[in-house]
Formats: structure tokens, sequence, C-alpha cells
């Protein structure tokens, strides 16, 4: 009997925590309303205006890369391994056994033909940059 007693007060803590008093709980949270509507107001066209000019990046031993054309360039290496266009810019890449060159071309003026402004090396075995010049060397045409 003992033990039934021990076993019902000590289960009225829980009893007591599952019961309502009646009263509604108060959220803090306001209550929820539908979301506005987006205007439907005139649509303002975009601007087009000229694209920047591109910022060249001269470094010794890059002469006749930089500021080159795609026909210079492929005179001076062979065919590109890639040739991406991405709006109005183009990357060549070139690739032989010393290194991974890429090439990066843009516009100087609206209309006129991509001309090369930056220059990217690295090693093919594990990406790590090399010297610029030396690889525009080591993949040079004879």
């Amino acid at each position: 009997m003992r033990r039934n007693l021990m076993t019902a007060l000590a289960l009225i803590p829980f009893v007591a925590a599952c019961s309502s008093t009646g009263s509604p709980t108060r959220s803090s949270r306001p209550p929820a309303t539908k979301p506005a509507k987006p205007s439907k107001g005139p649509v303002r066209q975009p601007v087009k205006a000229p694209p920047p000019k591109p910022e060249v990046h001269m470094v010794p031993g890059l002469e006749g890369v930089i500021g080159a054309t795609v026909t210079e360039l492929t005179r001076r290496f062979g065919t590109p391994r890639l040739d991406v266009w991405e709006g109005d810019a183009r990357k060549l890449q070139f690739a032989g056994t010393p290194c991974i060159l890429d090439v990066y071309l843009y516009p100087g003026a609206q209309g006129r033909e991509p001309q090369a402004t930056y220059v990217d090396a690295r090693r093919a075995s594990d990406g790590k940059d090399v010297d610029r010049a030396a690889c525009v060397a080591g993949l040079k045409k004879p």
C-alpha cells in the first residue's frame, strides 16, 4: 500500500503539468497577415552604357601576348585547347608540357576585335602558379 501511495505522489507533478487552467495562452507573435501584392508599376528599361575600357596587365616577358588578337595568339601558340566566350569577353587556353596558359581578351572599344589584357599560367600536374613569362616562352611555337 505504501508503494502505491509513493507512486501516486510521484505522478502528481506530471498530471498537474498536463492540466489546463481554461484561460487561453497568448502568443508573442502577431497574427498572420496576407503578404502584400507587388506593385505593377512601369518597368524601367536598363540603361545601355558602353563597356568600360579594359585594364591591361603588362608584365615584362609578356610583350607580344598582351595586346594581341586571337589571330596573333593562334599564330604564336597554335590552336587553343579552349575557346570560351562570356558576353563580350573571351578566354583562350593553350596547353603544353611546361604549363597551361589562360589568355583573357576584351574589346578595347565597341565593335573592335578583343585583345589580350591578362594572362594566367599554371602547371598541368598540380595547378600551382608558374611564372607567366616562362610559360609564354615555353609554349611559343618555333
